[in-house]
């Protein structure tokens, strides 16, 4: 079995993750390697911001490691908050504070496209990969549902009539962002 460490501090990405790998790769938290400082993230792209924390950590702790940068991306917003939208609403927010803010910026907007990006860069011996995966949607007028995290109340994946936080985490699972994405690096992973 292959370890490799998830470079975040989200135990909903790593749930996430974990419930999609399966047995097959073990899958070790930031707290597992002993890491508990705040990785840098300074870079204007999701490509960059991923990199930038998966370097440091495969730097610093000598591991096998993965991480990733995720935006919601709304088309009326010129792409924002796109590489912004974990501190949307500024750098004390939570994520209720960035859906107020978001839905306030999309009253009146009759074109409530969006879609969700991630980005993974993976570093295994020094080498690195990047995958990518995206889900279109729409952004909806009010806030729908209990699971998940982030902004997954008020997106609406295209073909279907719910949005992510009403969707078993099993369903999301297979048709995320984070999870397309997760996809292509477990697949490559298999081949290593």
């Amino acid at each position: 079995m292959i370890s490799i460490c998830f470079a975040t501090n989200n135990k909903n990405k790593i749930a996430e993750v974990r419930s999609k790998v399966g047995e097959e790769i073990s899958i070790l938290s930031l707290e597992d390697i002993g890491c508990f400082e705040e990785l840098p993230e300074t870079s204007p792209t999701l490509e960059g911001n991923s990199a930038q924390k998966a370097r440091f950590v495969a730097d610093k702790y000598k591991v096998n490691c993965f991480a990733d940068d995720t935006g919601l991306e709304v088309d009326a917003l010129n792409g924002a908050p796109g590489v912004y939208s974990a501190r949307y609403a500024g750098p004390a927010c939570n994520p209720e504070d960035n859906m107020n803010k978001l839905l306030l910026s999309m009253e009146g907007q009759n074109n409530r496209s969006a879609q969700f990006k991630t980005c993974i860069t993976l570093i295994i011996d020094g080498k690195e990969t990047v995958f990518h995966g995206a889900v279109k949607g729409t952004i909806l007028t009010e806030r729908h549902g209990k699971e998940g995290f982030g902004y997954d109340p008020i997106f609406q994946p295209e073909g279907y009539l719910v949005s992510f936080a009403e969707m078993p985490l099993s369903e999301k699972n297979t048709i995320s962002h984070r999870a397309l994405a997760v996809e292509k690096l477990i697949d490559y992973l298999k081949t290593i």
